[in-house]
């Protein structure tokens, strides 16, 4: 057997309020799934007892999803920010249009990125890393025609 597809990234968050329009609004993920996830199911996946998950799952173009998940009843802290070179899943990266715009868009409300976009080796493609709200890093990444 092989992965068949990859169906999404799961991204857990301290306060949805906070996270929710930075995917939503400013990359313009479409939300598709709002639910709030509890019982034996959720308790048996996540390893977590008594787990109860406020869920929203957003949708590119393309159809692959961000999950963000906040633990309503099990919250812990935001950890410390993770760097490039760290070991585990590290980043996500997203294929968007317009960097630039997206870039000064997301600068002017207060988003934290390492560089402005930079023309990638092989100059197909601009890239650049920046972090949501909860210091989640996300590669965003426009591929040049």
């Amino acid at each position: 057997m092989s992965v068949k597809a990859i169906r999404h990234a799961g991204i857990v968050v301290s306060n949805l309020e906070t996270s929710l329009p930075f995917y939503r609004d400013l990359l313009g993920l479409e939300p598709w799934w709002d639910q709030i996830e509890e019982g034996p199911y959720m308790d048996a996946v996540t390893g977590v007892p008594g787990a109860r998950v406020h869920t929203v799952k957003l949708r590119s173009r393309d159809g692959v999803s961000i999950e963000l998940l906040q633990y309503l009843n099990t919250p812990k802290p935001v950890p410390s920010l993770t760097h490039a070179n760290d070991v585990g899943v590290n980043h996500v990266a997203m294929q968007v249009e317009d960097l630039d715009g997206l870039y000064r868009k997301a600068l002017s409300a207060g988003i934290r990125f390492n560089t402005p976009p930079v023309l990638a080796g092989g100059g197909k493609a601009k890239v650049t890393y920046c972090r949501d709200p909860e210091g989640v890093l996300l590669e965003l990444v426009e591929i040049l025609r």
